[in-house]
């Protein structure tokens, strides 16, 4: 079980390294592990509210790395 613990954790650690590597550099100004709409503006000067929102898949009004990588992905957010 520990073995497991350990290599789920690893590759985990793997696909967030890989998913930061695909986005876009994005600065978190309020360092809060997230990013807010007027921070992804910066990045994404054509992000409008509404793809924001459905990139939003938690509703917390934040995107969170996963979100965004997400996002990016679908081809949802782009430069």
């Amino acid at each position: 079980m520990k073995k497991l613990v350990l290599t789920l954790g690893a590759l985990s650690i793997l696909a967030a390294a890989q998913a930061a590597t695909a986005m876009t550099e994005v600065e978190d100004t309020d360092g809060n592990g997230t990013y807010s709409y007027e921070e992804l503006l910066v990045a994404f000067p054509g992000l409008t509210e509404e793809s924001f929102a459905d990139a939003d898949a938690d509703g917390d009004g934040e995107l969170s790395a996963g979100e965004l990588a997400a996002a990016e992905e679908a081809g949802d957010i782009a430069n």
